[in-house]
């Protein structure tokens, strides 16, 4: 039997059956405690990868966690990029990927190469880039941002470096156009996109909000796939009444709180599994249930449970020490601010 194709045409697993999965778990499990193995998963992961995971989050966050855990192997469940992240923060350590081949549109919308073109055309221009980015691109840059502190970041290097300091941001177009709005200044943006946030439009969030009217509305600023919404929001082209920036923990904290039975949540489907674990008999609808991304949903239990067992090449990833060495400055000024 064929089953449907993957990003790039790759052939995807056949779906688990359902008696397999606890098993699999159980040896996911045992795996990462005979190896010291810290499981890492991103909030867009499938539910059983999460479910064995000792930590999920967003990829700055469980970067942090890898370099604050004491393990020898980081089993990474998200997507190329983060586990790069992992590498950058983690020299030392094991940084393993169950699928080597996922990858992500938005870091794919800019090369190292590029960026070097750009800055060349803006001499004495501050690079702000989106986590979202390779290592490569990482060296090339001045600062890091997440959704959620982007203003801030912009702000502090026009405050440090003065008023009419250029900044070149990107990759992200609708987090740059976000920055724009709230700070009410021009950037030079990078075109980049997420194949998945750039199919939310606010048509369709009007449509959702029509059909489940009284319902909370949380984007989640961390997540790539909801920087559209945020620019929408502040454009005025999405209502802000009962809309809600939270973060992974506060859109949790907020749901088990509020007296609401229905949540609409602007982000990759994901972060659904979580919400709904922890707030049962409540009702979390996706702003666009196309938001999934399949990268993402590349790392299976199957692959988790090989990368674990089996180790070597075809699941590590390690960034060149001096690539490192330059790409962590950047991550390491974000943090400071």
């Amino acid at each position: 039997m064929q089953f449907p194709s993957g990003p790039g045409g790759a052939t995807l697993d056949a779906p688990l059956i359902l008696e397999d999965i606890p098993a699999l778990k159980r040896e996911v499990r045992a795996l990462a405690e005979e190896r010291n193995a810290v499981i890492l998963a991103h909030n867009y992961q499938v539910p059983e990868v999460q479910d064995v995971a000792d930590y999920v989050g967003d990829s700055l966050g469980l970067s942090r966690r890898a370099a604050a855990a004491g393990a020898d192997v980081i089993a990474f469940c998200g997507v190329h990029f983060m586990a790069e992240t992992a590498s950058i923060l983690s020299p030392d350590k094991t940084v393993l990927l169950p699928d080597l081949e996922a990858g992500c549109s938005l870091a794919d919308s800019i090369t190292a190469d590029q960026l070097r073109s750009w800055k060349a055309e803006h001499p004495g221009a501050v690079v702000v880039m989106y986590v979202n980015t390779t290592a490569e691109v990482k060296a090339e840059t001045d600062y890091c941002c997440t959704s959620s502190n982007a203003v801030e970041v912009v702000e502090h290097i026009w405050r440090e470096h003065g008023d009419d300091t250029e900044i070149l941001f990107g990759p992200d177009m609708f987090l740059g156009a976000y920055v724009e709005r709230m700070t009410g200044r021009r950037l030079n943006v990078w075109m980049g996109e997420c194949h998945v946030h750039a199919g939310i439009r606010p048509a369709d969030i009007a449509r959702v909000r029509e059909d489940h009217p009284g319902a909370e509305f949380l984007i989640h600023p961390e997540c790539g796939c909801s920087t559209s919404v945020m620019e929408y929001v502040a454009a005025g082209d999405v209502d802000p009444e009962r809309t809600h920036m939270l973060s992974t923990s506060g859109m949790l904290k907020f749901a088990a709180q509020s007296d609401a039975e229905t949540f609409i949540v602007a982000t990759e489907t994901g972060m659904l599994h979580p919400l709904e674990q922890e707030n049962p008999g409540k009702e979390f609808v996706p702003a666009n249930r196309a938001a999934v991304c399949q990268y993402m949903k590349m790392i299976t239990l199957p692959k988790l449970r090989d990368a674990l067992r089996d180790g070597g090449p075809a699941y590590t990833v390690k960034v060149d020490p001096e690539i490192a060495a330059r790409a962590r400055v950047p991550i390491e000024r974000m943090v400071a601010i």
